[in-house]
Parts: C-alpha cells; sequence; structure tokens
C-alpha cells in the first residue's frame, strides 16, 4: 500500500479558473472543489479534455463556495462515475444548485443555437452536460455546519470555516493523520460591509492557498464614496451605469451599497435601480435565508430583496434598455463572457454619456479584462460594438482578498507551514506574491504546475495498518 499523501491540482495551477485540487492519502482520496475553466479558448477547452484522474477512484469532494469556477464540473465529474458526498455549506448548496441549473441550461442553449446556425465544428454540437446531468449530481450534496467537524476516515477529518468571499463560502482545515492541511479556497475581504470576515485558523502544517490579487493592493479609498461619483456624475449626464456583476455575491452586495447610498442622500432615490439576471435574482432570494452568514439587518436584508427592480424574463431587457434617463443596470455575467449583459453592452457601450463599472476580478481572455485594458470595440455574437462609454474600476469592490490581506490570513497561522501550494492565480501574481511570503515569513513556498504531483509527506505504517 502506498504511504504517502500527495496533492495534485488538476485546475486553477498557474491560472485563476478550473479550481480542483486532488488530495490523495492512504485511506481516502479527496477533491477539494470541482470547477469549469473559464477565459480563454485554450483554458475553456481544457473542460471537454479526459480528466486526468479516474473519477471513480475519489472518495469525497468538498466544495469551499458556489462560483463556477469552482463548482462548475460536477455534473461532468458525476457523469464520468464519481459516487461519494459532495461536502458544502447549506448556503453553498442552495447557490450551487442555482448557478448549475443555469450553466447547463446556457450550455444546452448554445449547443442549440450552434446547430440552428451551422457554425460548430462537430455535428451536432453538444452541451458540456444537461440540466438532466445537474439532477443527477444534486442528490449527493451533503450540507456541513460552520466548524462542524466531519469525519471522512479513521485518519482524516475536516470542517469548514468562513472565509468571507460570498455567501456560504469557506476555507478547509482538514486533520490529515497527525498533520493539519488548509484548503484557502477565495479569502474575502477584512472590512466588508456586507460579509463577515475570514475565521481564524488554529494552525496549518500544509497550506494550498489563493493568490488571485497577491501582486496588488486595493486602494485605502473608501469603494462607497468611489460608487457615489460615480453613480452621480451619470445622473448629472442623464447616462446609464452599467454594472456587469457575478450573479451570486457581488450582486447582492453592490445592491445593498446602492441602497446604502440612497438611505444616506449621497445619491438621487428617484434612480431606478435594474437587477437583470434570474440567477442573481434567485440567489437574492437566498440571502435573507441565512442572516448568520452576512452583517446585514433583517430591514437591510428585506431591501436588497424589494428596493430595485428585477426582471426575470429577458423579453423585458429591450424595455431597460430604451427606458429614457439616468437608471442604474445589474446583470450578468461579471466578466462580460455571456448573459443579459451583453445586449446592455451592445446598445448602451456606444453611448459617451453612459459607464461601465467593473467591481470584479477580470480574467485573462475575457472582455471585462478587454474593458480593464481600454479596448475601443468589443465582439459581441459576431458583431463588433463601438466602446465609446466611460469605463470605471472600482477595485475595492472586489469580494478577493489584496495581497496586504492575504499575508495577514497567513499571519495567523502559529507556527510555519512546511509548505505553502499557491494556486488561482495568473502567473506574474503569483511570483510576486511567492517573493512576499519568502521575504516576509521566509517560509517555503510552490507554485504548482497543472496536474504536478507533489509528496506531502509520508505516513508511518502503523497509522494506517
Amino acid at each position: 500500500m502506498n504511504n504517502q499523501v500527495t496533492i495534485k491540482s488538476l485546475g486553477a495551477a498557474e491560472t485563476v479558473t478550473g479550481s480542483k485540487h486532488l488530495l490523495t492519502t492512504p485511506e481516502i482520496t479527496i477533491l477539494v472543489d470541482c470547477g469549469l475553466f473559464q477565459g480563454l479558448k485554450t483554458l475553456r477547452n481544457k473542460n471537454w479534455e479526459i480528466l486526468p484522474v479516474d473519477a471513480t477512484q475519489i472518495d469525497a469532494l468538498l466544495l469551499t463556495h458556489a462560483h463556477l469556477d469552482h463548482c462548475g464540473y460536477i455534473p461532468l465529474l458525476v457523469k464520468k462515475g464519481f459516487k461519494g458526498k459532495i461536502y458544502m455549506t447549506a448556503p453553498t448548496r442552495d447557490l450551487t444548485e442555482i448557478i448549475l441549473r443555469d450553466s447547463a441550461k446556457i450550455q444546452e442553449e448554445e449547443a442549440q443555437f450552434a446547430n440552428d446556425q451551422g457554425y460548430s465544428k462537430h455535428t451536432p454540437a453538444l452541451p458540456l452536460y444537461t440540466t438532466d446531468d445537474v439532477e443527477r449530481a444534486l442528490p449527493l450534496f451533503v450540507e456541513v455546519e460552520h466548524s462542524q467537524v466531519v469525519q471522512l476516515s479513521d485518519s482524516v477529518s475536516f470542517q469548514f470555516r468562513k472565509n468571507g468571499h460570498i455567501l456560504g463560502s469557506c476555507s478547509i482545515q482538514m486533520s490529515c493523520y497527525d498533520k493539519k492541511i488548509v484548503f484557502s479556497g477565495d479569502i474575502g475581504r477584512n472590512n466588508s460591509r456586507f460579509l463577515l470576515p475570514p475565521a481564524a485558523l488554529d494552525g496549518a502544517d500544509y497550506v494550498v492557498m489563493e493568490s488571485t490579487y497577491g501582486d496588488r493592493l486595493h486602494p485605502d479609498t473608501d469603494p462607497l464614496d468611489q460608487l457615489a461619483k460615480v453613480i452621480n456624475d451619470a445622473t448629472e449626464d442623464h447616462g446609464a451605469v452599467i454594472i456587469p456583476s457575478f450573479a451570486v455575491g457581488r450582486a447582492q452586495e453592490i445592491m445593498h451599497l446602492i441602497n446604502l447610498l440612497k438611505k444616506e442622500g449621497r445619491i438621487s432615490t428617484w434612480i431606478p435601480v435594474f437587477l437583470d439576471s434570474p440567477m442573481a435574482a434567485n440567489a437574492t432570494d437566498i440571502l435573507c435565508k441565512y442572516p448568520k452568514w452576512h452583517k446585514l439587518s433583517k430591514e437591510e436584508c428585506d431591501s436588497v430583496c424589494h428596493d430595485v427592480i428585477i426582471n426575470r424574463d429577458f423579453h423585458n431587457t429591450r424595455n431597460i434598455i430604451e427606458k429614457k434617463g439616468a437608471k442604474i443596470i445589474i446583470s450578468a455575467s461579471g466578466m462580460l463572457t455571456g448573459g443579459r449583459i451583453l445586449e446592455y453592452m451592445k446598445s448602451l457601450a456606444p453611448v459617451k454619456k453612459n459607464t461601465v463599472l467593473l467591481i470584479g476580478y477580470q480574467a485573462e481572455g475575457t472582455r471585462g479584462r478587454a474593458l480593464q485594458n481600454n479596448a475601443h470595440e468589443l465582439k459581441i455574437r459576431g458583431t463588433y460594438v463601438p466602446v465609446r462609454c466611460k469605463v470605471v474600476e472600482i477595485t475595492g469592490l472586489s469580494g478577493h482578498a489584496d495581497q496586504k490581506e492575504l499575508l495577514l490570513w497567513l499571519k495567523q497561522f502559529e507556527k510555519r507551514p512546511p509548505q505553502i501550494f499557491l494556486v488561482h492565480g495568473e502567473p506574474s501574481s503569483q511570483q510576486a506574491f511567492k517573493l512576499k511570503i519568502e521575504y516576509e515569513f521566509k517560509w517555503k513556498v510552490k507554485i504548482p504546475k497543472e496536474n504536478e504531483e507533489s509528496v506531502l509527506f509520508e505516513v508511518k505504517a502503523s497509522a494506517h495498518a
């Protein structure tokens, strides 16, 4: 019997997407997160490649949170033969169900459209997975309370610890034989007005850590002040503020902040706010169900759910676009990779008085990154759309910790971990953060390559005899 405990990243290695981290022990094989690759076509194509591990040999899946790049591959894993339990917090369970159903529906529609238009290289074009595949995965979901210890095998257990990224998101603190292994998940902000800060962890021998913003700092300016200025500037010009947003997490937070600004009289109360994303609307409904997972009072939570105009019907999108005067539009997707936000961009981006507000991470190869890099046009569904509107970014509204906050998160560990593994980051960010950790802590840091296996430690024969 192999007596080694090893780690291998099947995704989110030298990139910010496709999170899948495989922990192999003498007793049990565990996958942490199971996400889709997004962004560049070369990355998206990986979703169609053969999984470099037999899905039937994975015993359990632990899910840190509900974003597509962490949960979107689950239906495929089940389709490939995975039959184990999928552990997650209750909010993550509700949100993941919404996201997976939406993902399957989009893929089915895109495959149908490709077949109707005859532009696919494949005959027929097929979805990556279907709504039926999602339904087969849902019975495997197991809800776990925050801090509850779950025994996976004789020598391996874990608990979820809140990490402040989105509703329900957690780091994973694992006891593996006589060692502690921590998977950070996506680490949130320390000073969010919306979510609780990341919970403290007792310690770690090994840390698998995200590094999305490992090379930068969020500005010290109050993002609420910046948001008020963006909205007021657009209002003066009778323009629209278009906010591409992740449907889960960012949409609810930005609605709360807009409500705060109205309540404090810092923006006009008459500006209509539209949430045009069925998935975001469903995620917003879930918000009030879990008061222990956020900072909002019941009144504030109700306001988020009811003080905006929620559009679930695609046919009404055109009416919102054509509505005259100042307005705020929140729509998915957050990196402009698809969804109804593209309809708004086609009509409103060419108009100078309008503003596109970027509030989250924009991955390489996305339209959002192109806008961030001052693109003068965007290709949307076969047509080049000129970008004449203002493009403004507020990085302080990001759900990801910056370098300073990531270092603070590491400082909580009382003893030096023998090894830090940096994942979920672009190479430049990872290299900068690696050097910073080595300088600040003198700790050993590794940036794993995709499918590269690292031995953590060897288990004494008596420990698993």
